[in-house]
């Protein structure tokens, strides 16, 4: 029986059992010299890559007003921030300039129609004044030409000062009612105005730098991706995300639905066996399946980067360096693809 059992183990485990077929098909080379790169899928733009949108000033989110997925058009508002110490900053700013316009319409409205008037009532009171004075000499004058014992020189003397006094009297009155008449001073005006101006560019620029509070989609596309949320501090570096300890955007845009970019990072010493670039074509595999699609040349960035696109980190204990390429495909219906994921491409000539 032991014999039997041993026996029938090796037999047992002599079988050769067949291989499971794999899943899916590595991605082969299309072309004859076919060059490899790796690729991540972008939004399509003309140039750049997504769009990353900053906030230009720094303050805590109080309300997000779209979603991840959600196509905008160019103006809408996408997030809200708390605004209420440059909203008060800013209702200031614009309560003194309306003051300083009151007081140059103020100026420019002068003379005031009832301050004449009584600057003319003054001239006509100094006028009555000196006419009494005058009367008043001349009986003192003609009762001394009559009689010199009948009025004292001191009398006559203090007669004559009040005539002397009405009339200064009267022509102070006279040039107040020239003055009040001309209105305020033309420096006075040009002063008055330079502030109000002065005040109104600041209320201005204190309402730009509110508007600021709101952040706004620059440019018609989907919202990609929202690295906030309500409560959150944001400022011009982004947020801070608590994962990988670095700043991100605020949210990440993309242009167009129908097409997406494929960015290729291919290695320096693959450069040279690249075609021309009116030559080119390529294929992405998408991994994990078998499906491969036909990509568009776009163009080149020509400026060879260090290799740390994709990971954002670098990891090589050389100097590793690859050439961007940029290819564009039309989005198929049948298969889901989002920006951010990364393909594998080869490249070879037509």
């Amino acid at each position: 029986m032991g014999i039997l059992a041993g026996l029938l183990s090796a037999y047992l485990y002599g079988v050769e059992k067949k291989p499971l077929p794999p899943v899916f098909q590595p991605a082969p080379n299309p072309y004859v010299k076919g060059v490899y790169a790796n690729g991540i899928i972008e939004s399509h733009q003309s140039t750049g890559a997504n769009i990353n949108i900053y906030s230009e000033v720094s303050g805590r989110i109080v309300q997000i007003l779209v979603a991840e997925g959600d196509n905008v058009r160019q103006g809408i508002p996408l997030i809200m921030m708390d605004d209420s110490v440059q909203r008060g900053i800013t209702e200031q700013q614009k309560s003194q300039a309306e003051a300083a316009l009151a007081l140059l319409e103020e100026l420019r409205a002068q003379p005031r129609k009832e301050v004449l008037e009584v600057a003319i009532a003054q001239v006509e009171l100094a006028k009555a004044n000196l006419k009494t004075s005058q009367d008043q000499l001349d009986k003192q004058k003609m009762s001394y030409d009559l009689d010199p014992k009948s009025v004292s020189k001191d009398t006559l003397d203090n007669a004559i000062n009040a005539v002397k006094a009405a009339k200064a009297n009267l022509d102070i009155a006279q040039k107040q009612y020239e003055l009040t008449k001309a209105g305020a001073w033309i420096y006075d005006i040009r002063n008055q105005e330079n502030q109000y101006n002065a005040l109104t560019k600041a209320f201005m620029a204190s309402s730009a730098l509110l508007d600021k509070y709101i952040v706004k989609a620059p440019v018609d596309g989907v919202i990609l991706s929202i690295n906030g949320a309500v409560g959150s501090y944001i400022s011009s570096q982004g947020t801070y995300n608590t994962y990988t300890q670095g700043f991100d955007p605020i949210l990440v845009m993309g242009r167009s639905e129908t097409f997406l970019n494929v960015r290729c990072y291919i290695d320096e010493i693959l450069i040279p066996r690249l075609p021309q670039p009116t030559q080119m074509q390529a294929q992405m595999f998408i991994r994990g399946t078998n499906i491969n699609i036909p990509l568009e040349y776009m163009r080149v960035q020509p400026y060879v980067t260090p290799k740390i696109e994709l990971s954002n980190q670098r990891t090589e204990r050389v100097d590793v360096r690859v050439l961007p390429i940029i290819f564009k495909f039309k989005r198929p219906a049948n298969v889901n693809l989002y920006p951010g994921m990364l393909v594998d491409v080869y490249i070879g000539a037509k």
